[in-house]
């Protein structure tokens, strides 16, 4: 009988994390009005704000089928998130004030903890029923904290991507789900070159969405 939710091992997972052809998921000179840098997200996440499910649809319609699946299990069984300090702000070096409270607004997506690792933490506070925490630490270390907030459910690690790489490396990645987009973009930070790249780690499938994103799978 398979086991249920509650009695199996926390997961580390990568959920819906955008890349492009050519494995480019941000571009250069990040900035307050350009969270991604020169890249368009767009152009990576079209497919997701196409789907019935994207939490930010203003219109009735949407697309159904394996990329609106994917969508709606963005918040499964997630009790926690980790994401680099670049996920949550463009500043670099100590804080010139604690204004900045990311780029989601008055309600974020998340509706968990959130973990942001910097080397320059400040005062935990909440927007809505998520709450960011500002954390000093390692990749083992921090997946120890997010775990324990996250009673019992899953880890997300958001991004970006230096830091999916360092916990790849440190060999904490349970799962992951890579959308590639159709367009190359040509520079900017890469995962990787090619999805074999991560096939010394992991079981790998991929399956094409109807909107032509290609969603990649891997799991150990």
């Amino acid at each position: 009988m398979p086991s249920s939710t509650s009695d199996r091992p926390q997961r580390l997972r990568v959920q819906n994390f955008f890349v492009s052809r050519d494995g480019v998921a941000a571009g250069e000179d990040q900035s307050l009005e350009r969270p991604f840098g020169h890249v368009d997200p767009g152009k990576l996440a079209a497919w997701a704000g196409a789907t019935a499910s994207w939490p930010n649809r203003t219109d009735p319609g949407g697309s159904r089928g394996l990329d609106d699946r994917i969508v709606r299990d963005f918040t499964h069984n997630i009790g926690a998130e980790i994401m680099g300090s670049h996920k949550f702000s463009p500043f670099r070096g100590p804080w010139e004030n604690e204004d900045w409270t990311g780029w989601w607004g008055d309600d974020p997506p998340f509706h968990t903890p959130v973990f942001v690792l910097t080397h320059h933490t400040r005062p935990s506070f909440s927007l809505g029923d998520t709450t960011f925490h500002f954390l000093e630490a390692g990749p083992g270390r921090a997946l120890a904290v997010a775990q324990e907030a996250a009673d019992g459910k899953d880890v997300r690690l958001g991004g970006g991507v230096t830091t999916v790489l360092e916990f790849i490396a440190a060999d904490l990645v349970d799962e992951l789900h890579i959308a590639v987009a159709p367009p190359e973009i040509g520079s900017g930070l890469r995962l990787w070159d090619s999805p074999a790249d991560l096939e010394d780690r992991y079981e790998h499938e991929s399956v094409l969405g109807p909107s032509g994103t290609e969603h990649h799978f891997f799991w150990r």
